[in-house]
């Protein structure tokens, strides 16, 4: 009984895996030498999965960079907050953390990166599961950071949980995409403004 309710478990984890492999040596290959030069023949071989094995995952190279700009855009926020969380030791200290995290990232991005995070809003729009997924993956973790903030007494309760982070959400994004179109977009500084609204918003005590 144990075994047959932990198998899917096991295959979710194995296939999620095996997407990373795949995510992984693309986004090598695409820094190295280009997305143009890149074919999925390379990509296969360079993640050491079968050709059959790529099309499980993604229907072709399209699909493929749309599904690298979600993780890097919007599906890093559930981790980030988890290591947040465990690390510091109140609302406001946590979220200038965040913003901290998110500059460092911003500063190893590069051409490639504006390509992927450009095309992750079409590929997720032919995908509407995918995008209500990931949508509330994102906000479901933001609204616990401030649940928690609320419930530890270090933030009022103005402002309902689920619409600050909503703002944070939606404030990243914007954020992202600008530099994404722009590349003279200065979203560190953005960023820095960013993390005063948040901390504004959301009545954070900086003792």
């Amino acid at each position: 009984m144990g075994v047959a309710e932990t198998a899917p478990g096991r295959r979710e984890k194995r296939r999620q895996e095996t997407r990373n492999r795949i995510e992984e040596a693309a986004y090598r290959l695409f820094r190295r030498q280009g997305v143009e030069a890149t074919s999925i023949e390379q990509i296969c071989s360079e993640a050491d999965v079968a050709r059959r094995t790529f099309y499980g995952y993604y229907a072709n190279k399209h699909a493929l960079l749309g599904g690298l700009g979600i993780s890097r855009l919007y599906s890093q926020a559930e981790p980030m907050l988890v290591e947040l969380m465990s690390s510091y030791p109140d609302t406001y200290s946590r979220l200038k953390a965040m913003i901290d995290y998110i500059e460092a990232r911003f500063a190893t991005f590069d051409e490639v990166d504006r390509q992927l995070i450009l095309l992750a809003p079409s590929v997720l729009a032919g995908d509407a599961e995918q995008q209500r997924d990931i949508a509330d993956h994102a906000l479901n973790a933001f609204a616990s950071l401030f649940a928690t903030g609320q419930a530890n007494g270090d933030i009022p309760r103005t402002f309902s949980p689920e619409i600050l982070a909503a703002m944070v959400v939606g404030t990243l994004n914007t954020l992202a995409t600008h530099w994404a179109i722009d590349s003279s977009y200065p979203v560190i500084d953005k960023l820095e403004e960013a993390r005063e609204l948040f901390a504004t918003a959301a009545g954070c005590s900086r003792d």
